[in-house]
């Protein structure tokens, strides 16, 4: 599986307007939703599931990134999106740092290996220091779509 596979490009917010975690969580799933088909009242039960969830346990891993997920009853497909923020976020991270890369992953409740094979996949990108520091440095759309392309094309391991 390639992150191409369930990143959806047309939803990358190479900068986001949000400065706090429910709201960049609002932004993200407006985002995503909007680029799936989705209505205001779908986006927003799914934004109140993903804060729930980041309530549950910050999903703030460290090392300045974030990957909010839910499985929703209104997805039908594994989707995500990357939203990036240069001023740094609050997120409750691990190691208390601020937050600069928010990958967002939304999957459907009935296929939760799916859902886990999506989440290993991500973090094994995201473990890699180059792809966090370019991700980072990224400042447009097609930057952070070319980052997903290239990372797609690196031996799995």
């Amino acid at each position: 599986m390639k992150l191409s596979d369930f990143i959806l490009t047309d939803a990358v917010i190479p900068e986001l307007k949000a400065t706090d975690r429910n709201g960049v969580i609002r932004e993200m799933v407006s985002s995503l939703g909007t680029s799936i088909g989705l209505d205001e009242k779908d986006i927003a039960a799914i934004s109140k599931s993903v804060i729930a969830r980041e309530n549950q346990g910050s999903t703030g891993f460290g090392k300045g990134v974030s990957v909010p997920h839910v499985k929703h009853p209104s997805i039908k497909k594994i989707v995500a999106t990357i939203g990036r923020s240069s001023a740094g976020l609050d997120f409750a991270a691990l190691d208390r740092a601020p937050v600069y890369i928010v990958v967002l992953l939304l999957s459907p409740p009935d296929n939760p290996d799916q859902h886990l094979a999506s989440m290993e996949n991500i973090f094994r990108h995201l473990q890699r220091d180059n792809f966090r520091r370019f991700l980072r440095q990224a400042s447009s759309k097609d930057e952070i779509i070319e980052l997903i392309k290239e990372a797609d094309e690196l031996p799995e391991g």
